[in-house]
């Protein structure tokens, strides 16, 4: 089973149904060594950026997603974002969309 870590919009019940077609299954959880910019990207939608400081951290909820989830979130979160595989606070790994810096 693969985990999405979500800290935005994906958290949103229209989203996810507009998405995936039906409500994901998730737990709260953090990721750590992160700060979450407030309207970062676009003026209007959130970023986290990697402090490498443990002490910093971001909550959120870890979804369970499958292979095409996640290329369904891909394309929601447009390339402004990257989806990258992180440790999280419980010690399950997830993936987080970050920036894009390419």
């Amino acid at each position: 089973m693969e985990y999405l870590f979500s800290y935005g919009t994906l958290q949103d019940h229209q989203v996810q149904h507009y998405i995936f077609g039906r409500l994901l299954k998730g737990k709260t959880d953090s990721v750590l060594g992160f700060k979450k910019l407030e309207n970062a990207v676009y003026g209007r939608y959130p970023l986290v950026v990697n402090t490498n400081d443990p002490e910093d951290k971001v909550a959120g909820i870890a979804y369970e997603v499958n292979e095409t989830d996640l290329k369904k979130a891909d394309i929601y979160e447009t390339s402004a974002y990257k989806r990258q595989k992180f440790p999280l606070e419980s010690g399950d790994e997830a993936w987080i969309y970050i920036e894009n810096s390419n």
